[in-house]
């Protein structure tokens, strides 16, 4: 699986600064050749957030807002044709792009992002304002409404494009899921952990049933990293500085079973020093030497991001980070034994 289409590249993780679709998108797919992405614009408010968006993918579940946040509803609400009015204007001012830029002469593959199924469940309240999680059908169905709507998303994208699609499997709620360290209504209604077995049984039933390659990103610490291992993502999008010591086997097993690291490499804001290309790509380097891989392992299964998504960076670094992340990946493709 050394040649998934995730690996040896540069790409971002998916939301950007700003409000101006129309400029975002055409950075992205300037510097992200290899594989550009949707961008996401949360700045534009609700629906434009990733719970929002994914909300505007699913089939046959709609969402409103609360003062608690997102809330499962009986109809459309305004949040909710407001998410799905976003969306469309995206797919358009992209797809006008496309093809007055002449990208789809130079473009092969295009990325899109959701929230993951378990994400969903956590971030989302029942009715009775309940977390999804609670509720174990609902949980299945959010996960059968989420696969759906991915697999009429992309077939819309190769539909306007013309191009192969990816997805993106944003999963920052997964490790707490799997801990039970998220909290209930009240103190006295906990929300039990869902265990592993289960964990994987759902993920991948939206894994494999979008019908094309997927990656599961999850930016934070305690990445369960055999879990994704296991599962039927070729990838795992992982913010470097979040590893510990007790993530290395992890890491190790990852690769060596054929799968693509997406190291969250580039700082997502502006850091006091901007970094060299040399040192982004110091800490990946390091990890692979110390777990005795040969360093053309970089030129094959690593990949190099942005430590999370771009929301809060300025247009300036967004920019500047998608280009030091491609700078890394061309370093780790011509020359990963002078590094």
């Amino acid at each position: 699986m050394s040649g998934s289409v995730f690996g040896a590249l540069a790409t971002g993780i998916g939301s950007w600064p700003g409000t101006d679709v129309r400029e975002a998108s055409s950075i992205v797919l300037g510097e992200l050749p290899a594989l550009p992405h949707i961008v996401e614009l949360p700045a534009r408010g609700l629906g434009a957030d990733t719970i929002g968006r994914t909300g505007a993918l699913m089939v046959d579940i709609e969402l409103d807002v609360r003062t608690s946040g997102y809330r499962v509803s009986q109809r459309k609400s305004l949040t909710g044709r407001r998410a799905e009015d976003l969306l469309h204007e995206d797919l358009d001012v992209l797809e006008e792009l496309w093809e007055t830029g002449g990208f789809g002469a130079t473009h092969r593959v295009l990325k899109v992002q959701a929230a993951g199924p378990f994400t969903m469940a956590a971030q989302v309240e029942l009715r009775s304002a309940h977390r999804v999680l609670t509720d174990r059908g609902a949980v299945r169905d959010f996960a059968d409404s989420l696969a759906e709507g991915l697999r009429q998303h992309c077939a819309e994208l190769r539909t306007r494009l013309g191009v192969d699609v990816v997805v993106q499997i944003d999963e920052p709620s997964l490790p707490a899921v799997l801990a039970g360290s998220l909290s209930g209504v009240t103190r006295l209604d906990p929300v039990r952990a869902v265990p592993e077995p289960e964990a994987l049984d759902l993920l991948d039933s939206v894994l494999s049933g979008v019908g094309v390659p997927t990656a599961v990103h999850c930016c934070g610490a305690d990445v369960p990293l055999d879990l994704l291992r296991r599962s039927a993502a070729e990838a795992a999008a992982l913010d470097v500085a979040q590893l510990g010591a007790r993530d290395l086997d992890g890491i190790g097993e990852f690769l060596q079973v054929g799968k693509t690291i997406m190291f969250g490499l580039v700082p997502a804001v502006r850091p006091e020093k901007v970094p060299t290309w040399r040192e982004v790509a110091a800490p990946a380097v390091t990890l692979v030497d110390r777990l005795g891989f040969p360093r053309s392992v970089l030129s094959t299964q690593v990949s190099v991001t942005p430590a999370c998504g771009l929301a809060g960076a300025t247009p300036e670094w967004a920019r500047q980070a998608l280009e030091l992340a491609g700078n890394v990946a061309d370093a780790f493709q011509d020359a990963p034994d002078s590094l």
